[in-house]
């Protein structure tokens, strides 16, 4: 015990390096199984530290709550499925601010409990050698920011795990009051803030509080569909800050290390996927270009447009006879669970002498690195997943592109047309290939609201269908089993 108290320091230091070498790991594919086992080693590393440098620790009261969060935590992960995990992270990122917004409460409440034992005693203690102790200004100042980031955080993720899983109450909301709201809401919960930390006024903490809570809510509502995957990046990097904000009040060096890293590393992602979206991250949060996106779509869906429609069969018989298939995964294969059939698809069009490749968007999908999941999980190459960058240059001379439930991500409205919502944005240029194939539901709009102008390409062709059964449809037919 007393070995690793004095090692807590270098104990530490190995985690934060751990830490570093799990995003590191996390960067690539090939290395996120290494990235995750070096976070979970660094996770027990400071875990079972922590509980030999602190004084006065109530086993039970922390085990019992770690045992029940495992519980949940193991069944969760075995239960939930491929197309419900982007609302577990947000639902997960709350968990992250509510816990910093706990601690804060805590840590202040045992601060007014020892000042106001101090007083009733102050004569008793100081005869006993004890020295009155306070929380610094320093440490108020850390415990206002981290709490209303944390407070934020809890709501705004909240919000977007009701937003991303479709539940009633979890409204987009609209309209000119909305933005005067949100700016009341966020100087009133600035102005308490800094009453409390120059008073240590308990109501003006409180008060705080509950501003934060409600400014998370109204100022993720308004956001509209097509941005969520950069809001749930962009609430990872608050959870991670409000970790590190409270690290600093609890001393803990390696709590402020490692939410300094899920702090900068979300905001660096956020900042590129809002590249790839041709946005600023102001605009996407406060701009609600997305949100009304989806009035101009609803207004133009009565316009009737011609589009060509085939089977799957045709569509096997096509790719069968292609040199060169490219495959875009949107939601729409998360949402029918077709990876699998999708890997099996391409192996055997590679069986008849068809080079597959897959293209991934950076914002496709319901959160980032979405589609490289499903399609790790489906034990699909990685050296066939190229991104946006790598792969748009090379759709001019491909034969067939495949597109499985995706929309924005291939709209050619964001390359021609000033007036869509997505305009400049940049996509993966399908409408270049010599044959489109679309697999959706329907002709309804994408998570955005938006039409997509690929559907109605004169070489375009769409096959409407869940996306497992059709793929594996597509197999059957190039296999000859279909006819």
């Amino acid at each position: 015990m007393e070995f690793i108290r004095e090692s807590a320091g270098w104990l530490y230091l190995v985690g934060a390096i751990l830490f570093i070498l799990t995003l590191r790991g996390l960067s690539s594919p090939k290395t996120a199984i290494r990235g995750n086992t070096y976070g979970m080693v660094a996770m027990a590393i400071a875990v079972v530290t922590t509980f030999f440098v602190v004084d006065h620790v109530v086993v039970w009261l922390i085990l019992a709550p770690m045992a029940l969060g495992a519980v949940v935590g193991i069944a969760r992960a075995r239960t939930v499925p491929m197309t419900q995990m982007p609302e577990t992270v947000a639902l997960m990122h709350s968990l992250v601010g509510l816990s910093a917004v706990l601690i804060a409460v805590a840590a202040i409440l045992h601060n007014n409990h020892l000042v106001a034992l101090f007083s009733e005693n102050a004569a008793a203690l100081q005869q006993a050698g004890v020295e009155q102790t306070h929380m610094s200004k320093v440490h108020f100042f850390e415990l206002f920011v981290g709490c209303f980031v944390g407070a934020i955080t809890f709501t705004a993720s909240l919000f977007a795990y009701g937003k991303l899983a479709a539940k009633k109450w979890a409204k987009t909301i609209a309209g000119g009051w909305v933005k005067p709201l949100q700016a009341v809401l966020f100087i009133v919960m600035l102005g308490c803030g800094a009453y409390f930390f120059t008073s240590g006024n308990m109501t003006a903490f409180w008060l705080m509080t509950i501003f934060a809570l409600a400014f998370g809510w109204v100022w993720i509502a308004p956001v509209g569909g097509g941005d969520m995957p950069v809001v749930v990046s962009l609430l990872n990097s608050f959870s991670g800050w409000a970790a590190a904000g409270i690290g600093f009040t609890l001393e803990n060096n390696m709590l402020i290390v490692a939410g300094s890293l899920v702090g900068s590393s979300g905001a660096i992602l956020s900042y590129i996927m809002c590249k790839a979206m041709n946005r600023s991250i102001i605009n996407v949060l406060f701009g609600g270009a997305m949100a009304g996106g989806a009035a101009v779509a609803t207004s133009g869906a009565q316009v009737e447009r011609n589009h060509r429609s085939g089977s799957a069969d045709d569509a096997g018989f096509l790719m069968s006879n292609a040199d060169s298939v490219v495959i875009v995964p949107g939601y729409g294969m998360a949402q029918g669970r077709a990876q699998n059939a999708v890997k099996e698809l391409s192996t055997v069009l590679k069986e008849q002498g068809v080079k597959v490749r897959f293209a991934i968007h950076p914002v496709a999908g319901r959160m980032p690195g979405h589609m490289n999941v499903l399609l790790a999980e489906a034990d699909v190459p990685y050296d066939d997943i190229l991104e946006m960058d790598e792969i748009n240059s090379d759709f001019p001379a491909t034969d067939v592109v495949l597109v499985i439930g995706a929309n924005d991500v291939v709209n050619p409205g964001a390359k021609d047309n000033p007036g869509s919502p997505i305009y400049g944005m940049p996509i993966l240029e399908a409408y270049k290939a010599r044959t489109i194939m679309v697999i959706k539901r329907s002709m309804a709009t994408g998570y955005a609201g938006l039409d997509n102008d690929l559907f109605y390409n004169e070489k375009t062709m769409m096959i409407f269908g869940d996306a497992k059964k059709v793929v594996e449809d597509m197999t059957k037919s190039i296999n000859g089993s279909g006819h």
